[in-house]
This record gives C-alpha cells, sequence and structure tokens, in this order.
C-alpha cells in the first residue's frame, strides 16, 4: 500500500488533527453557549446600566436605573421583552464561539504540545500554562471580535426598543453590514482592544486552570482521567476566569455599545483606558465588577457544560484527552 492509501485509511483525527480539533471545540463551545446565553445577556444589561459617560453626555438624562441586581434584570427582560428575548444575539454569539473557541483550543495544544513542551513527566509547569492560556486566548478573541461586537449590539436591541429609540438591526447579516458600511474593516473591530485584554485574562483563568488543576489531580491523587476529575477542574476554572475577566468584560462591553461618529470613533470613550479611568471615577472601583454574579453563573456551568462535552467528544472521536 502507497503512503498515500496508508494516509486515507487512517482516521479522519489522524489525518487532520487541527482541523478535527477546531471542529470538536466549536462544537463543545455551541452547546455551552445556547445552555448558558441568558446569563450572558443579563450579565451585558448590568454592565451598561448606570454608566456615567452617557449621563455626563445627556443621553439618559431623567432616567433611573431600570434594573437592580442578576434576578430581577433576567425577570425586566422576560416580563418587558418576552422569553424569547433571553436569546437575543445568540446567533452572533454561537458564532463567535466557533470561530473563539476552535481557535484557542488549537492554539494552545499546539503552544503546550510543541512549542513551549511538556515536561518528561507529562506535567506542565504553571508558568507556561499562563503564556499559552493568554496568548491563545487574545488569538483567538482577535479572530473572533467581529463576531462578538455584533452579539454585543443585538443584546441591546431589547432595550433601545423599550426607550422609545428606532431598532438599529434586522438580524446578523443586516448588522454585520452596517457596522461595515459605517465604520469599514476597522469598524468591525471596535473595541478589539479590551477584547483582547479580557480574553488572555479569561483564558489564564480557564485554560490555564483547567489544564493545571486537572492534570495537578491526576498526577497527586488517586483520580483518573474521567468526568469527576474534569467537573472539579472546570468549576475552578470558571471562578478563575470570571474574577480575571470581569473588569475588562465591563469595558469591552461599554465600549462596544457606545454610539460613535461616521468615522466609527466613539463618542464617549476614545481608548479602553479612558473608559477604565472614567468608569472607575464617575462609579467606584466596584463598577468593574457589575454583571459579576451572572458573569461567574454562567462561567462556571459554560465552563462545566464544555470542558465535559469536549472531553466526550473527544473521546467518542478518537482524539486523546485533553
Amino acid at each position: 500500500m502507497s503512503p498515500a492509501e496508508d494516509e486515507k485509511s487512517l482516521p479522519l483525527p489522524e489525518r487532520w488533527p487541527q482541523a478535527s480539533k477546531f471542529a470538536l471545540s466549536a462544537c463543545a463551545a455551541a452547546v455551552a453557549e445556547l445552555v448558558t446565553f441568558p446569563l450572558d445577556l443579563t450579565k451585558t444589561r448590568l454592565q451598561v446600566q448606570g454608566e456615567a459617560a452617557v449621563h455626563r453626555n445627556g443621553a439618559a438624562a431623567g432616567q433611573a436605573v431600570p434594573y437592580r441586581g442578576m434576578l430581577r434584570t433576567a425577570a425586566g427582560i422576560v416580563r418587558e421583552e418576552g422569553l424569547r428575548k433571553l436569546w437575543q444575539g445568540a446567533t452572533p454569539a454561537v458564532y463567535r464561539h466557533i470561530v473563539y473557541s476552535g481557535v484557542r483550543m488549537v492554539v494552545y495544544e499546539h503552544l503546550r504540545d510543541s512549542v513551549l513542551g511538556r515536561a518528561e513527566d507529562e506535567s506542565f509547569p504553571f508558568w507556561k500554562a499562563v503564556v499559552g492560556g493568554m496568548s491563545a486566548g487574545a488569538i483567538g478573541q482577535f479572530f473572533a471580535s467581529p463576531t462578538d461586537l455584533v452579539k454585543v449590539q443585538m443584546q441591546m436591541e431589547g432595550k433601545r426598543k423599550l426607550e422609545g429609540k428606532p431598532l438599529r438591526f434586522r438580524g446578523v447579516h443586516h448588522a454585520f453590514m452596517k457596522i461595515l458600511s459605517e465604520g469599514g474593516i476597522r469598524g468591525l473591530w471596535a473595541g478589539w482592544v479590551p477584547n483582547v485584554q479580557r480574553a488572555a485574562l479569561v483564558n489564564m483563568g480557564d485554560l490555564t486552570t483547567y489544564d493545571s488543576v486537572k492534570h495537578f489531580l491526576l498526577l497527586n491523587t488517586p483520580l483518573v482521567d474521567n468526568s469527576v476529575t474534569h467537573s472539579i477542574a472546570s468549576c475552578c476554572s470558571g471562578l478563575v476566569a470570571a474574577v480575571l475577566g470581569t473588569p475588562a468584560d465591563v469595558v469591552k462591553t461599554r465600549i462596544m455599545n457606545q454610539p460613535r461618529d461616521k468615522q466609527g470613533r466613539g463618542l464617549l470613550y476614545k481608548s479602553s483606558m479612558e473608559c477604565l479611568v472614567q468608569t472607575v471615577q464617575g462609579e467606584g472601583f466596584m463598577s468593574l465588577y457589575k454583571g459579576f454574579v451572572p458573569t461567574w453563573m454562567r462561567m462556571a456551568p459554560w465552563s462545566l457544560v464544555f470542558w465535559l462535552t469536549y472531553e466526550q467528544i473527544r473521546r467518542i472521536c478518537g482524539v486523546s484527552s485533553f
């Protein structure tokens, strides 16, 4: 049998390992995203309410903060906009995670297994895991930033309707085309800097923590590579990711949701640092943790669903455990 025939006889994951891992992680991320999306919408609404820069510009004069807290925010959305609105913006969110999770998982494994290298006992030093996790998250988020921009802006359409403002988009495709026509290619990457910063921090919490905790448990406890180990590691990764990523997530959401001029430049903030400073000065340091509870409550089940699904899909498809 010729080498070409030998290659064709191999299972798909062995013929195209990187593409297979991309597809598997994208499938797992899509499942996790749909299950936990209402918490993401709630988090986004919490992060923009009471925005000091909006009040200074007179855009919200006389308006009271509509909701306070996660449960009241979610209940308010259901009562005023309908149950289905809890999934408003889910389509671009799934698109985003197909790109984001697919890229970050492939990049992290490549860095861990080929570039940075594991130790002889198959452990991965923590500092290498931090470098790998932050790099993978930043690269994945840069490619997925346009879909994240559309997701954030579509999540706010229900709020605009309640305020009597005209809706900006008719759907995902229209949102992409409108942003592109108003701001050009650069407009699709509006807010990419805080977006990438957030992704780097979140993945330092998510990928780094999951990989480190999982292999620590395998090397130092009687636990084996099964769903119990995966669940413990994913719960730890969700908590750390929420603590590290929430401040950058607040800044990212506000920059992406701000009104823009005809050149696509933000009218409230010129940079992520200006947004950070204005937020802390106008609303206090803890405003950077607006939406922390739904962020954590989303990241914990998201992490759990994603990692359990991802590990099981890999096992079913004959790909080695992460």
